[in-house]
Parts: structure tokens; C-alpha cells; sequence
């Protein structure tokens, strides 16, 4: 049987991984794509400023290696793509969109050089109420983010343009990261709630789901077979039956925000 240390480590890998996989395919689909449309820059500022407080509670925690690196990834990731989001949707210059996002990323990493250097400074003087700070400000930052998602379900009334798939790998390292945690050398409360408070959100964006896309879905195929019943008994013969054709299916979720609008674009809608 595995010792505590190996298991933290080995889930801990996981979550970083899970936070690295789910923004890499974004940033490759819009380099491909040469557009950002459906993404929010202030989503990717808020997960980028989320692994500031994140990473230095982690650090001084004495989480994993691979906990102490993922706000370091998580951050990385989250600049790249809002750099994207400015050179795409604002047009900006490659000079001025390498020198903010470098500056960015500069300040980013001086400024949690200086949260570590001083939670530890605090921590050593038996001062712990900043290392609770820190986890709460992450916790915070991290579930703003979800937040924009609930925010637009709200207006629309629609889940259409959430990616369902990026929701579930970023919950996947949550959860990987919560087992990391609570295999550590001690059970780290706020370092938990940390990562238990995001899951929760996400748990929420799939029961939007749920309710406002396969609840619908599953209703409108009910109807549909019920129809196709009756009309089978209604026409006689052969040639006079009705053919239902298949719908293209509502429940294709795995569609980021760009991948709508593209679809918007090329069918777009007839307005009354």
C-alpha cells in the first residue's frame, strides 16, 4: 500500500496536469482558428491573478511540488490566452502585446515572491491569519471566474457556447488537487475549501445544464417518438407515411464560445 506522501504526489501531478490540458487545446484552437470570439479576457485575468495568493499558500503550505507548480501553469496558461484575446478581438500590436504580456507576467511573479517571502516571515512569528488571507482571496478569485459563466446563463437563459468538456477537466483537478491535499503531511482545512469551493461551482454550471439542455432534450425526444407513433398508425400505407427526420442533437456541448459563433455566422438566425 502507498504511503500518504506518494499519493499527495501522484494526485497532485494529476491536478497539475488536469489545469494544464484544459487550456492548452483553447490556446491552440485559437491560434488556429486566428480569432478569440466567445472567450472573456476578464475570466482569464481573474484565473490568472487567482494563482498569485493560490501559489504562494501552496508554497509556504508545503503542499506537493506538483500543487506549488500548478498556480504557476494555471497562471502561465491563463496570460497566454488573454494575450490572445488582445491580439485577436483588440488588434493588438505584437510589439505592445509582448511587452504587457512579459511586464504582466513579470509583476504576476515578483508580486508572489514577495507573498511567500512574507507569509513566511508571519508564519515563523506564529502570525497565521495572512496564510488564511491568501487562501480566501484565492477561493475567491478562482470561483469570480465561474461566476462570468453563471452570469451568462442567467441573461440567456442558455448553457449554449459553455464548453461542458473544459468544465469537467477543470473539476477533475479540483478534485485530484482535494485528495492531494487531504493525503498531505496534515490535514490543511483552507487549503481544502480552496479547491472544494471551485468544485462546487462547476457542479453547479453541470446542473444548468442538465436542467436548461438535457432535461429539454430528452423531453423533445419523447415527444418526437410519440408523434412518430401516431403517425405510423394514422397513414395506412407505405406511401403515404410520414418520415420523421432527425434533428441534429442539442445536447452536442462540447463547443467553446468561438465554435458558436462560427456556427451563428454561417446559419444565422431569421429575426421576426
Amino acid at each position: 500500500m502507498m504511503d500518504q506522501p506518494a499519493v499527495s504526489n501522484i494526485f497532485g501531478t494529476l491536478g497539475a496536469v488536469l489545469w494544464s490540458i484544459q487550456l492548452l487545446p483553447q490556446i491552440f484552437l485559437n491560434w488556429r482558428r486566428h480569432n478569440a470570439a466567445g472567450l472573456s479576457p476578464s475570466f482569464m485575468l481573474l484565473w490568472a491573478f487567482a494563482g498569485i495568493p493560490l501559489g504562494a499558500y501552496n508554497i509556504v503550505s508545503g503542499f506537493s511540488i506538483a500543487l506549488q507548480i500548478q498556480p504557476q501553469i494555471l497562471i502561465t496558461l491563463s496570460l497566454l490566452t488573454w494575450s490572445q484575446c488582445q491580439y485577436y478581438e483588440q488588434s493588438w500590436k505584437w510589439p505592445k502585446l509582448i511587452i504587457v504580456t512579459i511586464m504582466a507576467m513579470i509583476g504576476v511573479g515578483g508580486l508572489e515572491a514577495s507573498f511567500v517571502f512574507a507569509l513566511r516571515h508571519g508564519k515563523e512569528n506564529g502570525t497565521y491569519w495572512p496564510l488564511v488571507l491568501m487562501a480566501v482571496l484565492a477561493a475567491t478569485l478562482l470561483v469570480s471566474g465561474v461566476s462570468e459563466q453563471y452570469i451568462t446563463i442567467y441573461r440567456t437563459r442558455s448553457v449554449a457556447g459553455i464548453s461542458f468538456l473544459f468544465c469537467a477537466i477543470d473539476a477533475a483537478g479540483d478534485i485530484a488537487s482535494i485528495i492531494s491535499v487531504a493525503f498531505g503531511s496534515k490535514l490543511d482545512v483552507a487549503g481544502l475549501t480552496i479547491y472544494a469551493v471551485e468544485f462546487l461551482f462547476w457542479c453547479g454550471i453541470f446542473a444548468c445544464g442538465v436542467h436548461l439542455k438535457a432535461l429539454p432534450w430528452i423531453k423533445e425526444r419523447k415527444l418526437r417518438m410519440s408523434t412518430s407513433g401516431r403517425s405510423s398508425e394514422v397513414t395506412g400505407s407505405p406511401d403515404r407515411q410520414i418520415q420523421l427526420h432527425n434533428l441534429p442533437s442539442s445536447t452536442s456541448v462540447f463547443h467553446t464560445g468561438s465554435t458558436d459563433l462560427d456556427l451563428r455566422q454561417r446559419n444565422p438566425p431569421v429575426l421576426s
